[in-house]
């Protein structure tokens, strides 16, 4: 995949972990993840990016998907695979 793929996650998120998963199982084989919960000045970033406060939040490319029940619910109607695609 040439797209590229940023989450903001925590360590402990267990839909971070199932966000994760999902994009490998579909071909991602780079994510770039921001660890918010080691660093204050990066979750100010994804509030302000995303306008939500809860992780995961999930970019691929441009789009802001959202978090994993977004992520999941585009896998489902089949709209993730094209934007991964590019």
């Amino acid at each position: 995949m040439a797209v590229r793929v940023l989450m903001y996650r925590t360590a402990q998120c267990p839909y971070c972990h199932s966000a994760e998963a999902l994009l490998k199982a579909r071909g991602v084989t780079e994510i770039e993840a921001i660890r918010v919960d080691l660093d204050p000045e990066r979750r100010a970033e994804m509030i302000e990016r995303s306008g939500r406060r809860t992780v995961p939040q999930i970019f691929i490319g441009a789009t802001h998907v959202g978090g994993f029940d977004d992520l999941s619910a585009l896998d489902r109607e089949g709209r993730l695979a094209p934007l991964l695609a590019g």
